[in-house]
């Protein structure tokens, strides 16, 4: 499932900015939240890591998507 996400980001990863409109930026907030979300669970062991892992993954995400 892991794989298949990241592919699927992977392929669509400029489809989905703020500029887009509310509909496609409203989908690529949802992406960067469940990539954060898959990093958390693929770390959960070392919390520091996950919690680091998750935050960096949302702040770059979302800013990314404000800039895109």
């Amino acid at each position: 499932m892991r794989i298949a996400w990241f592919a699927w980001l992977a392929r669509h990863f400029g489809e989905y900015g703020y500029g887009d409109g509310p509909s496609r930026a409203a989908i690529g907030t949802g992406a960067v939240l469940v990539t954060a979300a898959l990093l958390w669970f693929a770390l959960h062991r070392n919390r520091p890591a996950a919690v680091a892992a998750a935050g960096l993954t949302c702040a770059l995400g979302i800013g990314w998507l404000a800039f895109h």
